[in-house]
């Protein structure tokens, strides 16, 4: 379905396109998690999710997890943080939405890469941090 793609070495794709690569997987995850963790009504699932997929909720993770990388992945997780994309989600700060393209750019490369034990790894701490941050969050606006 995607030979050429998954033929070219992860190292060799612009930023921009494992971002984008990086953003769906991100999403797709983040979904499975909510899903597999709540049983609601799709909208309740939706409206949960959004708290999780947004550069903000995204940036913190990824602040989190930063001194757990290698330093491949460092590496690329800068080279997406560093893009200059040209565009900006409506609801985050420049620092987060760059972050945030770090994190996507380097799901993105796990997941061309093939790497995927450490791409769940990874997206497990980084949903982790988002969820209980949410909670805790939630718990202070009672």
């Amino acid at each position: 379905m995607y030979d050429r793609l998954r033929k070219t070495d992860p190292k060799y794709l612009s930023s921009k396109t494992l971002a984008y690569i990086g953003d769906s997987v991100f999403e797709l995850y983040s979904r499975l998690r909510v899903v597999n963790e709540h049983d609601d009504k799709m909208s309740g699932l939706h409206k949960y999710n959004i708290t999780i997929v947004n550069a903000g909720a995204q940036a913190l993770g990824a602040r989190k997890v930063l001194d757990k990388l290698s330093e491949e992945e460092l590496a690329v997780f800068k080279r997406g943080r560093n893009l200059n994309s040209g565009t900006m989600a409506k609801n985050a700060n420049a620092a987060d939405y760059r972050v945030a393209t770090g994190l996507e750019t380097l799901v993105g490369y796990l997941f061309m890469n093939g790497s995927n034990e450490r791409l769940e790894e990874i997206l497990s701490m980084v949903l982790d941090e988002i969820t209980c941050s949410s909670s805790d969050k939630e718990k202070n606006d009672t």
